[in-house]
């Protein structure tokens, strides 16, 4: 159990929560969710005890351990991958160590083999046995194969570092683990293995994440950081939006009704409060009026971008032709000879390695070049393209030569009125001096919303989106997804979200590997989550791994 006593935090005059008494029980797994900025990350710190509150204190059951998600990528490089996995249990590697140092010395004595004794059995009380057979595991799951156990950290890409640290986390089943977004940079698979692995832990987790499929299947109850405040609710990321929307909705008719009643009585007071022979109706009414009180309706921190793809050029009946398309990378066949069609209406997912997936989204927007095939849109096709690498936009157009984003959007507008510019902005919650910001201070959740609106900009009737909600917070990709739903023309994505593509699309084009080995296109018509459960999909899989 882990809770907290009148734990407050702020930074000068800015009040990120106060007087928070929480409690987080063992066998419940905490969604932690508030709008970016509202202190998320900056509670688990406090948690773990990185971050030291401005008072109040952190309560942790006596004897109970607590891991973190550790966001330094580069802290173990000089560590081999499996022994960076078994320090994430600190006791069991310090008795690992002395034990190790104790059995190498050359003058080993009685006091060393009664101290070898002690650590004996604190090994075996700790599972030390099976620690190793247990952080392979873990990593294995993550995809890290057993040939880079016994590679340095450094030697790994930034991806494997990362999955390197979510085992370390995880590793030897810790009382409280606290998890800030441990999905990014996972694929779908690796995604779905954590919600499992989560699903099945007896212990306590905190998680911060914006994905919603995966909050929505590991949490048992949600923690909303704002108003200052660390509130719980029962259920998940779903059911507690659906409840805080309707509550919202009630206050608001619950005032709107009041509001009305307000105004009629006044205007009848008004009307007869000279009147004698009204004057005892007028005189109840004010009374009346006297009594009714709007409800306080604090503004929340979370804010919504306005996201609308309506296109005003109608798409003809053939839209894609894509015939015999082949693309290779540093000696690596990514796709071969893929041929597909898309017609009017279409939505479709990419499926695969993210190299294959984000060359052929590449390829499709006219990007990059395949090594064979062609490429053929149809004549009354208007392309919007979101690149998954997006920071040249801004360092050519933006940080180098335009001031604020206002410039930085006319670079992309035949229509110059800043105005008309400023409305696409505004969307995306760059008004007033937001929208002059220089592009070169943007985070990466700004930039994003920055290409969004850059895309609406552009009037697309067909949307190419290779990892459009990287970055966002959890209001930015429900405002797209409910946008995304309106579109009315054809959709491609990539993306490792699930409830974002399984809402949008009913078809699926895997770029995978036949039992040869080879590269082989899979197209299949069926819902997103459908496919992730498809048991064809799952033996190609398993035959990939070997």
């Amino acid at each position: 159990m882990i809770s907290t006593d009148k734990l407050s935090l702020q930074f000068g005059s800015r009040i990120l929560f106060e007087n928070v008494d929480i409690k987080f029980t063992p066998g419940n797994c905490y969604g932690l969710i508030g709008a970016n900025g509202a202190g998320k990350s900056t509670f688990l710190k406090c948690l773990s005890g990185e971050q030291e509150p401005t008072s109040g204190k952190v309560v942790i059951g006596k004897g109970q351990r607590l891991s973190m998600l550790r966001q330094n990528h580069f802290a173990f490089d000089e560590v081999k991958t499996l022994t960076a996995v078994l320090m994430g249990h600190e006791r069991l590697y310090r008795v690992m160590a002395e034990k190790e140092a104790l059995y190498a010395k050359a003058d080993f004595d009685d006091a060393d083999g009664a101290r070898t004794a002690e650590l004996e059995a604190e090994f075996s009380e700790l599972n030390g046995w099976n620690a190793e057979s247990e952080a392979a595991t873990l990593l294995s799951a993550l995809q890290i194969g057993t040939d880079r156990h016994d590679k340095l950290v450094k030697e790994l890409d930034d991806g494997e570092k990362v999955r390197v640290l979510l085992a370390q986390a995880l590793f030897g089943e810790p009382d409280i683990l606290l998890l800030d977004e441990p999905t990014n940079h996972l694929d779908v698979d690796s995604i779905l293995w954590l919600e499992n692995f989560l699903y099945d832990f007896k212990n306590t987790v905190i998680v911060v994440s914006h994905d919603r499929h995966f909050l929505d299947k590991v949490c048992s109850h949600v923690a909303d950081v704002d108003f200052h405040k660390v509130t719980l609710f029962s259920g998940n990321y779903s059911f507690w939006y659906e409840s805080s929307q309707l509550a919202l909705r009630q206050r608001q008719d619950s005032n709107k009704k009041k509001e009305d009643k307000i105004k009629e009585l006044k205007a009848f007071v008004q009307r007869f409060s000279a009147n004698a022979s009204k004057s005892r109706q007028a005189s109840s009414r004010k009374s009346q009026l006297e009594k009714i009180t709007l409800e306080d309706i604090k503004p929340s921190s979370r804010k919504y971008p306005y996201v609308v793809f309506d296109s005003t050029r109608e798409l003809g009946r053939e839209v894609l032709f894509a015939e015999g398309l082949s693309k290779s990378r540093e000696g690596e066949v990514l796709f071969e000879n893929l041929s597909f069609s898309i017609s009017r209406g279409e939505k479709l997912a990419l499926a695969g390695s993210e190299a294959a997936t984000s060359a052929l989204i590449a390829v499709l927007s006219g990007e990059v070049k395949p090594d064979a095939g062609e490429v053929r849109w149809g004549r009354t096709v208007n392309l919007g393209y979101f690149p998954k690498e997006y920071d040249e936009y801004f360092a050519a157009s933006g940080a180098g030569s335009q001031p604020n984003l206002i410039e930085w959007m006319r670079t992309f507008s035949e229509n110059k009125d800043e105005n008309f510019v400023r409305s696409f902005l505004g969307r995306m919650l760059f008004s007033g001096d937001e929208s002059k910001k220089s592009p070169s201070v943007l985070s990466g959740g700004e930039k994003v919303r920055c290409m969004l609106a850059r895309l609406m900009l552009t009037d697309p009737n067909v949307l190419l989106l290779d990892g459009p909600t990287n970055h966002l917070d959890l209001e930015s990709i429900t405002a797209l997804n409910n946008g995304l739903l309106k579109f009315p023309g054809c959709l491609i994505v990539s993306s490792h979200d699930v409830q974002f593509v399984d809402s949008l699309i009913t078809r699926v084009l895997e770029l995978g590997h036949g039992p040869d080995g080879k590269p082989k296109i899979f197209d299949l018509h069926m819902r997103y989550e459908e496919y992730l459960a498809d048991e064809a999909r799952l033996a190609r899989l398993d035959g990939a791994r070997g």
